[in-house]
């Protein structure tokens, strides 16, 4: 039997205070398998980013338990939620969110930095090589197109080697073209990794792709397909 990676047990989260005071996840539980592709998808104002931050640990809930890759991130503290994102979770967001002052080089090894890494810039030339940018690690990210510096955000999400990669709307700023490049690019890495892969889109193309679509409104999960047809092909 696979083994769990993340559990959700009757989750429950309202951002904001007094009468601006909106409960965006209420009761949510939820078990995903280690290796398995899920694609989260809703209306806006579903809470389905905000359920993605939440598996990352960048958003604390009020109650109920969160399980990732085994620790309990609801009893650790600010420092110690951060170091285990670092060891275990790559996110990609929607925007990039690259370092504009830094090469493409460098914003992949940040990470790697950060955790105290000897070989950090040897570790990200061999992802950019493995995401198809070996030629651009010197460039800057206004010198990058747009895809690329998607490629560049996921090279850095996966050179921690973590067991889990997050990605919120990673084909959102991109064309349809660009953005079928970068969602083969997800799902090459989930396989040949092994990765849990769990992304957040409004592209129905590429929550079809995922062995499970979860859908959630109003702060709940409505639907929760398995799709045992798609398992480990997508």
């Amino acid at each position: 039997m696979t083994k769990s990676i993340i559990k959700l047990d009757h989750i429950e989260l309202t951002l904001g205070t007094g009468a601006s005071a909106v409960h965006v996840l209420k009761g949510v539980s939820l078990d995903i398998e280690a290796g398995q592709s899920v694609g989260i998808v809703g209306p806006s104002g579903s809470g389905k980013s905000t359920l993605l931050m939440v598996l990352a640990g960048l958003e604390r809930v009020d109650s109920g338990s969160v399980e990732i890759a085994g620790e309990r991130l609801e009893k650790l503290n600010e420092d110690a939620t951060a170091a285990f994102r670092g060891r275990n979770i790559g996110i990609v967001f929607q925007s990039f969110h690259l370092i504009p002052n830094m090469t493409a080089l460098e914003n992949v090894a940040v990470p790697l930095e950060l955790a105290g890494k000897g070989d950090a810039f040897a570790t990200a030339g061999r992802m950019l090589a493995a995401v198809g940018l070996a030629d651009r690690s010197t460039h800057y990210p206004g010198e990058l197109s747009g895809g690329e510096q998607q490629r560049v955000a996921i090279a850095r999400a996966l050179a921690p080697s973590p067991k889990i990669l997050i990605a919120d709307e990673p084909t959102g700023n991109l064309d349809s073209t660009t953005g079928k490049q970068i969602a083969d690019l997800l799902f090459e890495k989930q396989r040949e990794l092994g990765l849990t892969l769990v992304l957040v889109t409004h592209d129905a193309s590429l929550a079809a792709r995922c062995e499970r679509e979860i859908r959630v409104r109003s702060g709940i999960i409505e639907a929760d397909e398995g799709k045992p047809e798609l398992a480990r092909t997508a």
